[in-house]
């Protein structure tokens, strides 16, 4: 009788530590969101919070300066028989913040021709300035008879640029590649802005 006594003790001393085990694993999972929330790791709470299918809250880029607009000017110049465009001719941005802007290409010739782009800016200060993360200008392109392709530019503006600069005109001369390589706009020197064959303009 007491051996019986004392498995029912046992038992119910299992119980409670099976039900006590229950209960933390039930609790853990907000008790993690709670201290993950306290010391700014809340990599879970924020996955929770987050509709299926929408795209992730990112912490925004503090480097972006939205106290101050820029207005940045596309311009293109072709030097031969193909249409050469930017898909916009202006866009408003602001220092520190990443922009892409895309432009257009056609070869209208009947015969394959290699091309490379100079870039040139205006304030001529401002190129200090213009950092291109992607752009075509780096190198050279063959197009076929006809063909059409759209090519990146990739760009921020440093924040240092002079408070007094408010408009910043990037324009390009595109050029066939073996034939006589143009001046930068707005210069008065050609052989500063010349282009051997297989080099990269657009530093």
């Amino acid at each position: 009788m007491q051996l019986k006594r004392e498995n029912f003790k046992m038992v119910g001393k299992l119980g409670v530590i099976v039900l006590g085990m229950f209960a933390f694993g039930y609790a853990l999972v907000p008790i993690y969101k709670a201290i993950c929330e306290v010391t700014g790791i809340n990599i879970l709470a924020l996955a929770d919070r987050q509709i299926p299918g929408a795209t992730p809250n990112l912490p925004a880029n503090t480097q972006v300066d939205r106290t101050r607009t820029i207005t940045v000017e596309f311009d293109a110049n072709a030097r031969g028989p193909w249409h050469f465009k930017p898909a916009r001719n202006t866009l408003e941005v602001h220092p520190g913040e990443l922009t892409t802007v895309m432009y257009e290409f056609q070869n209208t010739q009947n015969r394959t021709m290699s091309a490379q782009a100079i870039p040139s800016y205006a304030p001529a200060q401002a190129a200090a300035h213009f950092n291109k993360l992607e752009c075509f200008c780096f190198n050279q392109y063959t197009l076929a008879p006809g063909e059409k392709k759209q090519w990146p530019v990739a760009f921020v503006i440093d924040p240092k640029l002079p408070k007094d600069v408010n408009t910043i005109t990037l324009s390009y001369t595109f050029f066939e590649v073996g034939g006589k390589t143009p001046a930068v706009p707005g210069t008065s020197n050609a052989s500063s802005a010349a282009v051997l064959p297989g080099q990269q303009a657009g530093v």
